[in-house]
This record gives structure tokens, C-alpha cells and sequence, in this order.
């Protein structure tokens, strides 16, 4: 009876087995690790797009995957990667964050960052910050060196002084190009008649200064060495800026541990006011990392996709529905586009399948495989 029992017992385990597994993705042998990034989606169409620009990007996105492929083939960690990668784009006036974020209703440039890891579920993100060189490394720092998630404005930049992190004069951030699509927004605003915005007079940013080279402080107040990239002028005047575009950056990757991590880094919206903070520095709409899922970091009108939670929906399809990522980003962003929304994400499981989707014109967009195989992509 004991031995009939014993076999029976053996039997359901025996069956049960698969299942479980099934529903613990992280203890399998995670895929090669894998970088992707994206650098915003929009209005971005190839006929009125120059050659000249087209490169630019391109060479924008295949530095920033060059650099963090770097990191992840010396064995360092997800997280390393995907802020490496970020600092490159934010340190890019191409970009619509770091130094070529864009400006808001007061002429100011504000921006919004946010960082996760898949392992432990540990996240960090500023916002609405104005001084501070590279948002993303003071996203990183509120999650290792505080017992917060988010920070904003001026306490934010107080927490990134007290950690030694670069910070500059709000100058640093001025790029003709965006400051003339302010102008342009506030003439179509004041155009559209007072009923746009009752209670806003509408006039014209003023021009904040743009030297040349812009010096920061460390935590002691000794200036650093100047933060103007070389060449980030001449980068400037290639600045795409057809049409709307959202645009924000962002890195995922897996890594030789198996572990996930998710980053992105936006200026927000052109002509923002308010104090406006979009999905980008928001745990869960536009940054998630869960080694039991996926890595994403979303690119869009944040409205929504806060709204739609969208980088937590996919990781929950995939972990409740049992479907694949690509399955599950698609089905997001289309449930993004039946609200009204545009945008795209990228995403990364843990055995290296990566997926791109977007409902807009174009999506700055690219990834690079363990071997050093690359592709970057701009057009639908």
C-alpha cells in the first residue's frame, strides 16, 4: 500500500513539474546577453528627413550600443550597461534628453529619468530636475544611496549635490533648434485663441544665454571641466524636429548574470507648464524590469501611457497570461493607440528576444547581440 502510494505521489510531482517551471522563467538559463535602446518615437519619415541626419542618428544610436556592448562583454551588469548607454543619448543634442532636452512654457529645460533592475526590483528616478548633467546616473543614485523611488526639482538636485554628481548651469541645456520650437509652439498656442488656455497669457520664452562651454560643480563647489561635448554645436544644427515627436531615450539589457534592467531619460514635451511630468520617471508606465518577464522602457505621449500603466502591462501579460513578448508589447501598444495615444517601447525578456513595437510615423530604435551584431532603425 506504502509502495502504491509512494508511486502515486511520485507520478503528480512528475506531472507537476513543467508547470512550474513555466512559471519561474528567472531559474532557467537566461539568452545571450543583449542591449537595446531607443532614442524616441514621432512624426520621423524618411522623405523629409536629410542624409546628413539620417547619419547623425544612426551614428548617435551605434555609439550608444557600442558602449554599452563594451560594458556587458566585460562581464559588467545590466544596470552599468543601460546607464552608460544613457549618458551617451543625453550627453547627444540630437536626443530630447540631457542636452538636447526641450523646453518648456518658461523657456526652461526640465527633465525626468528613471532606472530599474529585475533582480531585486529595485528602482530609482528624478524629475522635473533643471541642473544636474545626466539625469539618469541621479535616478541610479536615488536607488542605491536612498530609501526613496522618486525625487523631484529642487530637492532632487540637492540629493545629485550631495552625491558628487555633475551639475551645470541651466545654459547647458540650450540648443537653438529646440528653443525655436518653442517659439513656434507658443505662436500656434496664441494663435489658437484664448479659450486654448483662459487663465495663460502667452508670450514669448526669453532667450537664455548659450556660452559655449559650460562649467559645473562637484559636492566640495570646484568647478569641473567643461561639459560641452566636442562637437555637440555642429551636432546641433542636425536636429530633427519635424512634426510632433516624443522625445525621450532609453536602454534595456540583459546581462552574462542573467539579470534585467531598464532605463529611460526624457526633456518631456515641448511647451510643457505646470510643472507637467510624463510616463518616463514613473515606475511601472515607462520603465519596469522583472527577471521573471522582461525589461522595458516606453517612448510616447506619457499621458497614456501612464494611464495604461504600459510597461508594467507587458510584463503582466506575459507573467499572468503566459505569452510571449512580443505577444504582450503589441497588444499594449495597440490598447495605447485605441485610447488615443502614440508611441512605442522596447523590451527584452530573459532569454534575449527583443521586440520594438510602435504606432507612430517612426522610432528611433536599435539593438546589439553578445556577438557584436548590431542594427539600428529609424522608419516603420
Amino acid at each position: 500500500m506504502q509502495k502504491t502510494l509512494l508511486l502515486l505521489f511520485t507520478a503528480v510531482l512528475s506531472h507537476l513539474a513543467p508547470a512550474t517551471a513555466q512559471t519561474a522563467p528567472a531559474t532557467s538559463p537566461a539568452g545571450p546577453f543583449t542591449l537595446v535602446i531607443h532614442g524616441g518615437a514621432g512624426t520621423i519619415t524618411k522623405a523629409n528627413m536629410t542624409a546628413e541626419q539620417e547619419k547623425a542618428y544612426q551614428d548617435g544610436l551605434n555609439k550608444a550600443l557600442q558602449v554599452g556592448h563594451a560594458i556587458l562583454k566585460d562581464g559588467g551588469t545590466a544596470l552599468d550597461a543601460v546607464e552608460a548607454a544613457i549618458r551617451v543619448l543625453e550627453d547627444n543634442p540630437l536626443f530630447n534628453a540631457g542636452k538636447g532636452a526641450v523646453f518648456t512654457h518658461e523657456g526652461r529645460n526640465e527633465m525626468d529619468a528613471s532606472i530599474m533592475e529585475g533582480e531585486q526590483l529595485r528602482a530609482g528616478a528624478v524629475a522635473g530636475v533643471t541642473v544636474v548633467r545626466n539625469p539618469i546616473t541621479a535616478a541610479r543614485a536615488v536607488m542605491e544611496k536612498s530609501e526613496h523611488v522618486l525625487l523631484t526639482g529642487p530637492g532632487a538636485e540637492q540629493f545629485a549635490r550631495e552625491q558628487g554628481l555633475d551639475i551645470v548651469e541651466p545654459s547647458y541645456f540650450f540648443t537653438q533648434a529646440r528653443y525655436d520650437q518653442l517659439q513656434k509652439a507658443l505662436s500656434t498656442e496664441k494663435s489658437a485663441g484664448p479659450s486654448n488656455q483662459p487663465n495663460t497669457p502667452i508670450k514669448a520664452a526669453p532667450v537664455p544665454a548659450a556660452p559655449t562651454k559650460a562649467k559645473g560643480k562637484t559636492k566640495a563647489g570646484k568647478p569641473s571641466s567643461a561639459l560641452v561635448p566636442a562637437g555637440s554645436q555642429d551636432l546641433a544644427d542636425l536636429i530633427f524636429t519635424e512634426g510632433r515627436k516624443y522625445g525621450t531615450v532609453g536602454a534595456v539589457a540583459l546581462d552574462k548574470q542573467g539579470n534585467l534592467a531598464a532605463a529611460t531619460s526624457t526633456g518631456g514635451m515641448t511647451n510643457k507648464r505646470y510643472g507637467r511630468i510624463g510616463d518616463a520617471p514613473i515606475i511601472g508606465a515607462g520603465t519596469y524590469a522583472d527577471n521573471q518577464s522582461c525589461a522595458v522602457s516606453c517612448t510616447g505621449w506619457g499621458e497614456y501611457f501612464i494611464r495604461a500603466t504600459v510597461a508594467r502591462d507587458v510584463a503582466a501579460r506575459m507573467e499572468y497570461q503566459k505569452i510571449p513578448l512580443s505577444q504582450a508589447a503589441q497588444a499594449v501598444i495597440d490598447k495605447v493607440g485605441a485610447m488615443g495615444g502614440n508611441g512605442g517601447l522596447i523590451g527584452l525578456d530573459r532569454a534575449g528576444n527583443i521586440t520594438m513595437p510602435f504606432n507612430s510615423e517612426g522610432m528611433y530604435r536599435g539593438f546589439i547581440k553578445e556577438d557584436g551584431r548590431s542594427q539600428v532603425l529609424i522608419y516603420k
